[in-house]
């Protein structure tokens, strides 16, 4: 009788992965690979760098004068002769010529007295972190004599070193703003989707009653009530309440839209049938599904603000010297006249240019990581 050979089954084994990706490992790798994403967060970060440390940045005092509208001071590493040399700068001085059309002295690098240039040189002095005086500064010329590598503005005031320190207060403005606003709208807009009934009725009537404000005229209206003897630090707190009073409204509606979807899903139900509170149910339960959405709407909203403090600083309801930002310095250029003679006072708004890309392009990839569908 024949018996049937035995057949031997290799078993499959099965790798078991080593862990459980998390939420936020998952978001990071896909946001890795966005290189808008990753632009953005980078230049966030030089920003943030420049902000913190802006007096050991600046390379001259921002509060120093000399003569007003010099043109930016190139750098040269060749002597008269074409000679290489170690990185310097040639000041502009006037000549004994003069223009043949204007009778103007005619103006050039003066190769006689040249400033080298250098890391880690010795400046003004100033306050790390408010605290801790200094006088390292991280590039300059060695001498200790000032350069402007954007020039000066119609008080003789290096542009860079002031761009440097304004966005201290640029920047400080549209966070603190922000953080406000997104308190507030959160809060509100939570609580007003899950409880619903009147509740809901007559917060989102509010809401649409602060929408519906011409902003632009209101903000100007508001800002003009501030007496222009007041102290710079009221008068700055001052806008940054009146922005963050009509800014809230928008965050809300978003969140309380969120909000509604998700207070429908069967753990938030199954929480209700539990008894917990609705305190624990909208903190608990719908506030970290909520979160996303408020970071991408966090990134986006930073350079609206910083648009707008721009603006507003230009048309001076901003900010008041001594203090210092981008609107501010922006002022220079309401002449059409200036701007086509010193076209350099415009730095500024590269400032401005580069921050509002970088937190969109930030947003753009925070978001696309969160939700890539």
């Amino acid at each position: 009788m024949l018996v049937p050979a035995e057949t031997t089954i290799e078993p499959t084994v099965t790798t078991a992965p080593a862990g459980n990706e998390s939420y936020q490992a998952l978001v990071w790798r896909r946001f890795r690979r966005s290189f808008t994403g990753m632009l953005g967060l980078v230049l966030v970060c030089v920003l943030l760098i420049m902000a913190v440390f802006a007096g050991f940045l600046a390379p001259v005092d921002p509060m120093l004068s000399e003569d007003s509208f010099m043109p930016p001071e190139s750098i040269s590493i060749h002597d008269q002769k074409g000679n290489l040399v170690m990185p310097r700068v040639y000041p502009i001085v006037d000549s004994e010529k003069l223009d043949p059309i204007t009778f103007q002295p005619i103006s050039g690098p003066d190769y006689e007295n040249p400033r080298v240039l250098g890391f880690f040189v010795t400046g003004f002095e100033y306050k790390l972190f408010g605290i801790i005086p200094s006088t390292i500064h991280f590039f300059g010329s060695t001498d200790g004599k000032p350069i402007h590598f954007l020039g000066t503005d119609k008080l003789g005031r290096d542009i860079l070193s002031r761009a440097i320190y304004g966005s201290r207060i640029s920047l400080m403005i549209a966070l603190t703003v922000v953080t406000i606003v997104t308190a507030i709208g959160t809060t509100v807009g939570m609580v007003s989707g899950y409880l619903g009934g009147a509740f809901d009725t007559w917060t989102q009537r509010f809401v649409e009653l602060v929408l519906a404000f011409p902003q632009l005229p209101l903000y100007l209206a508001l800002t003009s009530l501030i007496p222009v003897t007041a102290p710079t630090n009221v008068f700055l707190g001052f806008v940054i309440v009146v922005m963050s009073a009509l800014g809230w409204a928008q965050m809300s509606r978003e969140v309380r839209g969120k909000t509604l979807a998700l207070a429908r899903i069967e753990y938030v139900k199954a929480a209700i049938a539990i008894g917990a509170t609705d305190r624990r149910i909208i903190f608990q339960h719908i506030f970290p599904n909520v979160m996303s959405h408020v970071i991408v709407a966090v990134t986006l909203n930073i350079p609206t603000i910083v648009l707008l403090e721009s603006f507003l600083g230009f048309l001076g309801f901003a900010v008041k010297p001594p203090l210092i930002s981008w609107g501010l310095m922006l002022q220079d250029t309401a002449n059409y006249s200036v701007i086509g003679s010193y076209p350099w006072i415009l730095a500024p708004v590269g400032f401005v240019l580069v921050t509002v890309f970088a937190f969109n392009a930030l947003g753009d990839g925070l978001r696309d990581a969160i939700d890539p569908y």
